[in-house]
């Protein structure tokens, strides 16, 4: 099976690395600079799982040659719509595109770019970030990766995708429900998002301050009040440990939109926050956190202009 892993960053270089170095035939799609970088330094992975290079496959979106079985769409949510115009000549028929972006939104653009056939879900839950040399540097031993049918059928597609994708170097996990996981992911993005990035801080420093735990759990429910009117309803369990993370004491945790905020990079401001709000205020909700919160990402977005 043909693999076209989009983007060799943190998230797609992490999964994409681990079935190469597994055997699988992967070739990443990437722009000329990292390219250039791969091509001079290999693709490095530092993680507490054990360090290794490997010479990866590339290829730029000119040199398409046909289309793959799988596409890992792993890119950015602000390059979305460019990923989706370069992969073209790789989508055939029997193709199949797992997303692994933030939000929802990658549902409806792959939808309008080649119909629902192609289309998979997924959600990856990893802790890393491309240090000064491009090198992958994995946080922690968290990386699982979960995939399904969007309707939750064990197709034959998807059953041939979960015997490719195990024992690759990390959890692999077919999920008969993971149209609600991606919407449960959404949750703690856009909260964990918001509470950090609003606030400047971990959610540590946050719960500690005066009234801090009151805040968290108000914009907890602001983003719990969106999904439920326009989504797909949280489990409980899941509702009930997103808010135990949320407001543990002590808590270094953050964002990655945080890290990105404080590194001076680029945000998914409008994927993890403002679609969310859009949609939350179309459904006629008074979103007064997630408003600021995104009112502040997007005077910050505008300071990088």
């Amino acid at each position: 099976m043909r693999i076209l892993v989009v983007g060799a960053g943190s998230t797609g270089g992490f999964f994409g690395a681990c079935l190469a170095r597994a055997g699988r035939n992967v070739t990443f799609l990437v722009r000329a600079g990292r390219a250039h970088q791969l091509q001079q330094e290999g693709l490095q992975v530092l993680s507490p799982h054990g360090d290794f290079v490997l010479t990866p496959q590339l290829v730029g979106a000119e040199h398409l040659d046909g289309p793959y079985d799988l596409i890992l769409l792993t890119v950015k949510a602000y390059a979305l719509e460019a990923a989706l115009r370069d992969i073209a000549p790789a989508v055939g028929p029997g193709t199949m595109i797992l997303p692994v972006l933030n939000g929802m939104h990658q549902v409806d653009a792959i939808v309008d770019h080649f119909g629902r056939g192609p289309l998979l879900g997924g959600v990856c839950k990893i802790a890393s970030t491309l240090d000064e040399r491009g090198r992958i540097v994995q946080y922690g031993t968290l990386n699982e990766l979960s995939y399904g049918e969007m309707d939750g059928a064990r197709s034959e597609r998807i059953l041939r995708l979960d015997a490719l994708l195990q024992d690759a170097g990390f959890d692999a996990r077919l999920s008969s429900d993971i149209h609600r996981e991606m919407w449960e992911k959404w949750v703690l993005l856009a909260a964990l998002g918001g509470i950090t990035c609003l606030m400047r801080g971990n959610v540590g420093s946050v719960v500690a301050a005066p009234q801090g735990e009151a805040f968290v759990n108000r914009l907890l429910d602001e983003v719990v009040a969106v999904v439920r009117a326009v989504g797909l309803e949280p489990r409980e369990a899941f509702l009930a440990e997103a808010r135990r993370q949320l407001t543990l004491h002590g808590s270094p945790q953050t964002s990655s939109m945080y890290r990105d905020l404080i590194g001076g990079r680029p945000v998914e401001a409008e994927q993890i926050i403002g679609d969310l709000l859009g949609r939350g205020q179309t459904a006629g909700l008074d979103l007064p956190l997630l408003q600021a919160a995104f009112v502040h990402l997007a005077v910050y977005e505008q300071g990088m202009g």
